[in-house]
């Protein structure tokens, strides 16, 4: 079953949430630029200005160097643990809930979830965790987010990539090793050990980095991979200088590793179907897709060098959080429920080992896995992962001096990016479905049997007046969705959007309203439901005034 350590559990307290994939963002005010902390595929919240009690700040062991700083301003100082009053941090928030529930379904015994997988989900809270101290170095130090301070940036992303790592390792391995059931993980514990070293020593970088002379804009790895400058203008086709906050090569090829490294998570989750002969798993694949989205968002803010004006890119990257975890939180429940989970699982005391629901957990659990050949061995697809991230890090952080975009700042542009790729992935997992089943991608069902719910055949026994009755609830959702994402705008920026002239605000609200009608999406049961509570209303009020119902 899951459990979490205290540890966890203070993170997750005084974080804001842990997206399953999801990059930092921040929220400076007065004068400073606002920027976001990026992983590449489901994120973490951003660091919001408050002030930092100095027993926190003495906790962090940067006291002595953040003296001067907090005396001059309090708004140099800032912690994870308070974004209430933003947006972004509303929606980071309310996704830790959804995530823990999440980890709850996955772990469930009969799932028979990979162990060194599942501690791979679960490891993403220390990757939280970490987040917190790094960004209050970056402010209290260095007066600037933790986007643009790459030796922090990149750490903190280390422990993303190490999360994406064991997923895959665990998954892949209970996959292709036909010995995995009876002997165990061929690694053993070296994957923890070492997830465990690399969390180590990025608390003593977090500890010591100010004190043996890192600077704001030190780099990760001390720039390892780095072009020289002359080197860089030399070349026949740069345009433009990197700004002082452009990520080294070894930051850009921790997000770019882990972009990919999640899309192998996906696709391993959803080969392994096939291993356990659930069906269920590969809806945690089209789960995890806003996550994916969600580090989009943060790798796209860093292609334009986290320009303020594009701090909707930030609300985005939240929100597909928010969006992501829930999915994968019903993903993994619809995998549990399966399984044989009920709610007598949440009983707490102990569970008669004869019951006829203990009697089919337990044979569940003890179901072998089809194991499946693999054309690659591990060596194999870490020279695959090494050989494509480090290509794809040169050709973004060099390959966009040649053009003008990137220091464009343009919002429709950026809102193409990461609606675009997200939608790429998803069109070639339906094409995917279709061609192993003939059903592309199904919403799930909360209701009736064997998977029947409410459908749009419900609200058609209704005739015109079901027609129309749903019309109105759509209408009404459109009613509202402009100036709900006008408010939450204003909320987060200070000013209403100007949609006529401001490319940034247009896209932001539209963005917005794009994302509340995918959630929608999600809620079809309730909405048919409005429209068959209303069909009556309209059939005698609308319709048929003073007439014969046309209900059949």
């Amino acid at each position: 079953m899951f459990s979490i350590s205290s540890a966890a559990v203070a993170a997750a307290v005084m974080l804001p949430t842990c997206a399953a994939f999801a990059p930092a963002a921040s929220y400076l005010t007065n004068n400073v630029m606002k920027s976001a902390l990026v992983a590449p595929n489901n994120m973490i919240p951003a660091e919001l200005v408050t002030e930092v009690p100095a027993a926190l700040l003495s906790a962090a062991d940067v006291a002595t160097t953040t003296a001067t700083t907090a005396a001059s301003s309090s708004t140099n100082l800032l912690s994870f643990s308070d974004q209430g009053q933003n947006l972004a941090g509303i929606f980071f928030q309310a996704s830790l809930l959804p995530y823990l529930g999440f980890l709850y379904f996955l772990s469930f015994r009969a799932n028979r979830t990979p162990n060194l997988g599942n501690f791979g989900w679960q490891y993403l809270l220390l990757f939280v965790l970490g987040t917190i101290p790094s960004g209050i170095i970056t402010k209290s130090v260095y007066g600037q987010s933790l986007a643009n301070t790459d030796w922090l940036h990149g750490g903190a992303e280390a422990l993303l990539t190490m999360t994406n790592i064991l997923i895959v390792l665990g998954f892949r391995e209970a996959m292709t090793n036909p010995s995995f059931q009876e002997s165990g993980s061929k690694y053993g514990n070296t994957p923890k050990f070492i997830a465990g070293g690399i969390a180590l020593a990025f608390a003593v970088a977090c500890a010591l980095g100010t004190k043996i002379g890192f600077e704001g804009h030190s780099a990760f790895l001390f720039g390892i991979g780095n072009l020289p400058a002359d080197t860089v203008t030399s070349l026949p086709f740069v345009m433009h200088s990197e700004p002082d906050n452009a990520l080294s090569i070894p930051t850009w090829a921790i997000h770019c590793s882990s972009v990919i490294e999640f899309l192998f998570a996906m696709d391993i989750t959803w080969k392994f179907a096939e291993t356990t002969g659930n069906e269920k798993w590969k809806g945690l694949t089209w789960g995890m897709l806003p996550l994916h989205a969600s580090g989009i968002c943060a790798c796209t803010y860093h292609f334009f060098y986290n320009p303020s004006s594009l701090q909707f890119l930030v609300e985005l990257q939240a929100f597909f959080t928010l969006l992501g975890n829930i999915t994968v939180a019903i993903a993994a429940y619809r995998i549990a429920a399966s399984n044989g989970w009920s709610f007598r699982e949440l009983n707490p005391f102990p569970k008669s080992e004869a019951s006829p629901e203990g009697i089919a957990i337990d044979e569940a659990m003890a179901l072998p896995y089809n194991v499946v050949e693999t054309s690659e061995s591990e060596l194999q697809l870490a020279a695959k992962l090494a050989a494509l991230t480090i290509v794809s890090s040169y050709i973004i952080k060099y390959g966009e001096l040649a053009f003008d975009l990137p220091f464009s700042e343009n919002g429709i542009a950026a809102g193409a990016i990461v609606f675009g790729i997200p939608a790429i992935t998803g069109f070639l997992y339906y094409n995917r479905g279709k061609e192993e089943s003939g059903e592309g991608f199904s919403l799930p069902s909360f209701g009736g049997k064997d998977g029947e719910g409410l459908s749009m055949a419900d609200v058609k026994k209704f005739g015109v007046s079901g027609t129309v009755a749903y019309v109105l609830t759509e209408l009404a959702f459109w009613a509202v969705a402009f100036p709900v994402a006008s408010t939450a705008l204003y909320q987060t920026t200070g000013h209403w959007p100007d949609v006529f002239n401001d490319n940034g605000d247009r896209a932001a609200v539209l963005a917005f309203i794009f994302g509340a009608a995918n959630i929608a999406r999600l809620l079809v049961p309730l909405r048919l439901g409005a429209a068959l509570a209303l069909a009556p209303w309209v059939d005698a009020n609308i319709i048929n005034r003073g007439g014969a119902s046309d209900q059949e």
